[in-house]
């Protein structure tokens, strides 16, 4: 009789759950994608290629790459000062080493995000005073290997400049952060006598030419642009470059670095007009200082409940979210947003499990000297968090239990994710009536651990050992 019951119990748990499902807009049938991203920070071009396979099998559907132009220097930064648009040229890689990796990944599902400067030139002043790019000495260059330079060539005339004095703005370094037009359009300048970054104006034939570069870059197959140092550009620049025929079929994002959500001055004054003023993604600078605060020592796991709902993280259809980004670790002035590293870990877990978004993974070569990233895309826990996000994307989210120390919550019937940020076991207990989870059902741990959830009773505790996080998928 006992036996009877059980099994009536678990076939109206499964039809509950299969209607839920239904009910929820189908997302078991598969309508929503895959969309986890890999930052391959100032990686080589071969080398990406050579690791499409891996990067296919951990589950990744994107991959942003370095700044594919021409640029001088073996610093990480200096990819991030153009000299050329019409040639790809730098000590990662050249035009036909950038094709081989698209065509590589394409071959895999996988799609190339370029990272794109818009909003200056190389800071090379010494080189160039008269603001001509890219200048005599590379112009020379072209010319000793035409066969060679002819070969990797996007783009235009390469026996002449294609800037000139008149493409760019003044020559005045930002010195409020909060003016919104000197933000705009001024120059990023480093101290000490430093004439910064040239700033180019949105002029019809600053933006032809950087229109016809992004029109070549799709010609080669890639599938999204991220806007680096977006904060810096008018709207009217931005939108006069991305048209609706240019961004047909690409992932846009922007780079507006905020300190905290609504109701920041950063946020009002720069994020918010360009989320109005676009229909671009950007990065969840909103959530990532909520994951911050809620990890802190004084802080709650229960600020992670909806942040969205008080304007601290973006709407999910237009967030890209992360634990770290190439600018935290390795500029001074935001190593303040770094994560314990454990605590990252836990982060990487939230916005995997969460719903909304799409959430990338920062892998570098050491470049800061923390030595922690090295490889962070291989890794054996963020696979499985990736597994995971790739297994209930599309399904609806429900905390079902937070608290200080920990927060649990499921994605449809399909999993449920439970991270504790303290140093002792946190035993939540969840009442299991009206949930669409199954009984009878085994929920194992994709991050390794062997914890395993079935749920047999119409409550069930959640054990959530210190400092770790489970994902546990049906």
């Amino acid at each position: 009789m006992q036996s009877a019951s059980r099994n009536i119990a678990s076939l109206r748990k499964r039809v509950l759950s299969l209607c839920s499902v239904l009910i929820l807009g189908g997302a078991a049938t598969g309508t929503a994608q895959a969309d986890a991203i890999l930052h391959a920070f100032n990686w080589r071009y071969a080398d990406v290629e050579a690791r499409a396979a891996a990067i296919q099998s951990a589950g990744y559907k994107a991959v942003l790459v370095a700044p594919a132009y021409k640029s001088a220097g073996s610093q990480w930064w200096a990819r991030y000062q153009p000299q050329d648009y019409r040639v790809i040229h730098h000590p990662l890689g050249d035009t036909t080493a950038f094709k081989n990796m698209v065509n590589a990944l394409k071959a895999r599902g996988v799609h190339v995000y370029a990272d794109i400067l818009l909003n200056h030139m190389a800071n090379e002043s010494g080189q160039r005073p008269d603001l001509n790019y890219p200048g005599a000495s590379v112009l020379s260059t072209y010319a000793g290997n035409t066969g060679y330079y002819s070969g990797i060539r996007l783009f235009g005339n390469l026996g002449s400049n294609f800037l000139g004095a008149g493409d760019f703005g003044e020559t005045r370094c930002i010195t409020d952060y909060n003016d919104v037009w000197q933000v705009q359009n001024w120059r990023l300048c480093g101290g000490g006598g430093d004439v910064g970054l040239p700033d180019l104006k949105g002029s019809s034939y600053v933006i032809g030419q950087q229109q016809e570069y992004l029109r070549q870059l799709k010609a080669i197959g890639v599938k999204g642009f991220r806007i680096d140092a977006a904060k810096h550009m008018p709207m009217s620049h931005i939108n006069g470059v991305l048209t609706s025929e240019i961004k047909s079929g690409m992932y846009v994002f922007g780079e507006i670095i905020t300190g905290a959500g609504a109701g920041s001055l950063e946020y009002d004054r720069f994020l918010q007009p360009y989320l109005q003023n676009t229909n671009h993604a950007a990065y969840d600078f909103p959530l990532h200082t909520s994951i911050r605060n809620a990890f802190s020592f004084s802080g709650s796991m229960s600020g992670l409940v909806d942040p969205g709902a008080y304007g601290q993280a973006l709407a999910g259809s237009r967030a890209l979210t992360f634990t770290v980004t190439h600018d935290i670790p390795n500029n001074s002035g935001f190593r303040y947003a770094l994560m314990d590293p454990t605590d990252e870990t836990l982060a990487y877990a939230y916005i995997f499990g969460r719903n909304g978004g799409k959430p990338m993974v920062y892998s570098d070569n050491n470049e800061s000297g923390d030595n922690r990233w090295v490889n962070a895309y291989n890794r054996n826990d963020i696979k499985g968090m990736i597994r995971f996000h790739n297994a209930v994307q599309g399904n609806d989210m429900q905390v079902l239990s937070h608290g200080n120390c920990h927060i649990v919550f499921r994605r449809g019937s399909l999993g449920v994710v439970g991270i504790n940020k303290c140093g002792s076991t946190v035993n939540a207990a969840v009442n299991m009536n009206n949930s669409v989870l199954w009984w009878y059902a085994n929920y194992t741990d994709t991050l390794g651990s062997g914890s395993v959830v079935n749920i047999n009773s119409g409550s069930y505790t959640f054990s959530l050992p210190a400092r770790s996080a489970r994902m546990w998928l049906r």
